[in-house]
């Protein structure tokens, strides 16, 4: 985590830009409202079943529907649409936060009708406590076997109990070489361009592990750290030293700000800065910094929830998904990896553009950090309060 390597950065050509340019999925902010989610958790626990076999058909055959909660513009549609060729009916609803279906979920008691979710990976914990998912039979997916063992096995799910990755990233920061001219590598630079060359140009996201993670990073502490001492001090200094040079928090910079030079410093996900810089009309000029020591390592995964009412579908889909072929479409859509043996090699000989925005190199995701909700997230959510507050925000 403490690693000191060269950071790797990325000047985007403008030849490829134009190829770049579609509606996306951002990643969005998975902890921002998680106080509210908490208090959901206060809720009675939905109870009911944790095998999803209970509810297969008698005869084993997959159901004639499937009907899935997931974010916005989250698969690529001809996956979607040769799935349900010759198979369930597919219905996919969308949200716009984890605590958005979470609640969801516990309102119904388990009884959502949703039969697959697509929760981040900090949040499988307390789902799977509060009997909101399925365990997994694994012998059920024969493609299992191609997801790649360095994302198996998080520290939020250790056995794949609960859930099968489906996408990870991390998060870095992309800035204007125009107006800042030096080489910036790591979150203590962030934290001083913010405060020098792009005064009142800088935007931060809007989570609050990862607007703490800047500070915390930038001064040797773990971003999960749960030190009052140390989260005092992270607020005191962001809310004096960060703030007054704030322009603003957004959370999908790739859906316009970089296209629009909207800010010259922007913290983002390496996904969502991909493609904000196809949408540049000067992409050469911006650069996109995996920043030393740490950053997030996030994970959105597929759980079946424990009500499912079309379990054998939920698997089906799931192995259809899991398909060398399937994730390598995934990947040139959305722009995530989706945690496959190889898939970087399968993804560029398939015609991805500027992999290395979406593929970390090796020494990056070393040092990375999984986030988690500590006992300590409300006092997290208060320096983002207080950051915002102070920034007029």
């Amino acid at each position: 985590m403490q690693r000191t390597d060269d950071t790797p950065s990325v000047l985007l050509p403008r030849a490829t830009a134009a190829r770049l340019r579609r509606p996306h999925p951002a990643r969005r902010s998975v902890l921002a409202a998680a106080a509210a989610a908490g208090s959901a958790w206060a809720l009675a626990a939905c109870g009911g079943g944790t095998d999803a076999d209970a509810a297969s058909t008698a005869d084993g055959e997959v159901e004639d529907r499937l009907n899935v909660y997931s974010w916005a513009d989250y698969d690529d549609p001809g996956v979607l649409e040769a799935f349900q060729a010759d198979g369930p009916q597919l219905q996919v609803d969308s949200y716009g936060s984890n605590e958005e279906m979470l609640a969801k979920l516990v309102a119904a008691g388990g009884a959502s009708g949703y039969d697959i979710v697509v929760p981040t990976g900090i949040f499988i914990p307390q789902m799977a406590e509060n009997g909101l998912l399925a365990e997994l039979d694994r012998s059920r997916l024969k493609n299992f076997g191609n997801l790649d063992p360095a994302y198996l096995g998080q520290s939020w799910d250790p056995e794949n109990t609960w859930s099968v990755p489906k996408d990870w990233g991390t998060t870095g920061f992309v800035y204007d070489t125009s107006v800042i001219g030096r080489e910036l590598t790591s979150w203590a630079d962030f934290l001083d361009a913010a405060g020098k060359e792009a005064s009142g140009n800088t935007s931060i996201l809007e989570d609050p592990w990862e607007v703490t993670c800047t500070w915390f990073a930038a001064n040797g502490i773990d971003p999960n750290t749960t030190d009052d001492a140390q989260i005092a001090a992270c607020r005191e200094w962001l809310v004096a030293n960060l703030a007054p040079h704030l322009k603003g928090f957004d959370s999908n910079p790739g859906s316009s700000a970089i296209a629009q030079s909207s800010f010259a410093l922007m913290q983002c996900w390496n996904g969502d800065a991909r493609l904000g810089l196809g949408g540049s009309d000067e992409p050469d000029k911006w650069r996109f910094v995996y920043p030393t020591p740490t950053a997030n390592l996030w994970m959105d995964n597929w759980c079946i929830t424990a009500g499912a009412e079309h379990p054998d579908a939920a698997y089906a889909f799931i192995d259809h998904v899991l398909d060398v072929g399937n994730s390598v479409q995934e990947v040139l859509y959305i722009g995530y990896n989706t945690a496959l043996k190889d898939i970087e090699a399968k993804a560029t000989a398939a015609g991805l553009d500027h992999p290395e925005l979406v593929f970390p190199a090796p020494e990056v995701v070393e040092r990375l950090t999984a986030s988690r909700i500590t006992p300590k997230h409300e006092e997290l959510v208060a320096v983002v309060d207080a950051v915002r507050a102070a920034a007029g925000a």
